[in-house]
């Protein structure tokens, strides 16, 4: 990602630095509500100002939010500190008391995009309306849900649309709460360019440590803004007390970024740019091509195989195989798991063409979920 985006919609430009969504989890009091902006305002750069007034919660007997009255703490909180106020919507009668209460920008949680009958439900209640929306991804690693959400909204004339990347439910233990699958949110920007994407880093991380590291890579993918949960007493949050940080740790957090610029317009430095390229390109040409020559001989090893009546799977040549790879792959300063996952994939398109030759069927390609 090195700065060749399509010119994005710039409402959401923020000078050098991105733009930043910030604020509690959950809006808890009014007095909560007001030293956050209060502090906020004071620290750093944040132009949202976010408080959840419903809160879609995993189980029941959970802090669920305060509802509709804490609208007008989160209006009267962004007008006093010079903030425009944004929060999360999950039915069309959130948009209209939203709406009603003037606030300035709305978003569609993970939970909501997962289900086109509640995004077909916003996006009705939305009809007609300038309201700035931003979609999250929704909890599967599924690209097309996604991209099924943004257009049910422009299909309602929303305009002013940007999108959120917060990582994907993948259950078991990982570092994160919520796995990020960068590859996911790149093919979205490759397939809507124009659209803005903002990142948020608290419900990728799930604690407080990793939000900076998780800002940056974001930074470093060209996203173009972030939204981080900040409370004035993080440890005491009524929901997720982990992932937030103070207002002036989010800010801290912020202005120490490094934000990379866009590919520079000097024709020398382009030129040095799109050699580089060139040889990408090269060697990209090379591997398709040792890609077919070995597939051609796991083809003829299919018709030997077939002739001898043996399995396509050799359990012990692939674990010898793959460690051998890896091995090499390391001794040429290759990451493990980068080497470990081509591998995969190469040897799971050999056991398809293989099976087919066996079995005398055309077999559909084997992808899975996580693959855009």
């Amino acid at each position: 990602m090195d700065g060749e985006r399509p010119s994005i919609e710039r409402w959401m430009k923020q000078g050098a630095l991105p733009v930043v969504i910030a604020g509690p989890c959950a809006a808890e009091s009014e007095a909560q509500v007001h030293e956050a902006a209060a502090r906020l305002a004071a620290a750093g750069p944040v132009r949202y100002l976010r408080a959840g007034i419903w809160k879609a919660r995993t189980r029941p007997n959970n802090f669920e939010g305060i509802g509709t009255p804490a609208l007008a703490w989160l209006r009267d909180a962004g007008k006093a500190y010079g903030m425009e106020t944004a929060t999360e919507v999950a039915h069309g009668w959130h948009v209209e008391a939203a709406l009603e209460h003037g606030i300035d920008l709305l978003w569609i949680g993970a939970r909501t995009t997962a289900s086109p009958f509640s995004v077909q439900e916003v996006a009705n209640a939305l009809r007609g309306t300038t309201v700035t929306v931003l979609i999250k991804n929704p909890t599967s690693p599924d690209v097309d849900l996604w991209v099924g959400g943004i257009e049910r909204l422009r299909a309602a004339g929303v305009t002013r649309l940007g999108t959120v990347h917060r990582g994907f439910s993948m259950g078991g233990r990982t570092v994160y709460r919520n796995v990020p699958m960068w590859e996911l949110a790149i093919e979205l920007r490759r397939r809507l360019p124009e659209l803005p994407m903002i990142c948020d880093p608290s419900h990728i991380a799930g604690r407080r440590d990793l939000i900076e590291h998780v800002c940056q890579r974001a930074m470093d993918l060209g996203m173009d803004g972030l939204m981080i949960e900040a409370h004035p007493t993080p440890d005491q949050a009524w929901s997720d007390a982990e992932q937030q940080v103070t207002p002036e740790r989010a800010a801290q957090i912020v202005t120490s970024l490094r934000i990379p610029r866009p590919a520079t317009d000097d024709p020398m430095a382009n030129r040095s740019l799109r050699q580089l390229r060139d040889t990408i390109d090269s060697i990209d040409c090379e591997l398709l091509d040792a890609l077919e020559s070995r597939m051609r001989v796991v083809e003829q090893i299919g018709e030997w195989k077939r002739a001898n009546n043996v399995n396509s799977l050799q359990l012990a040549r692939w674990n010898a195989l793959l460690h051998d790879r890896v091995s090499q792959g390391i001794a040429r300063g290759l990451d493990d798991g980068y080497v470990k996952a081509i591998y995969e994939v190469i040897h799971r398109e050999a056991l398809r063409r293989q099976s087919q030759i066996l079995d005398g069927v055309e077999l559909p390609e084997e992808t899975t979920a996580v693959e855009p």
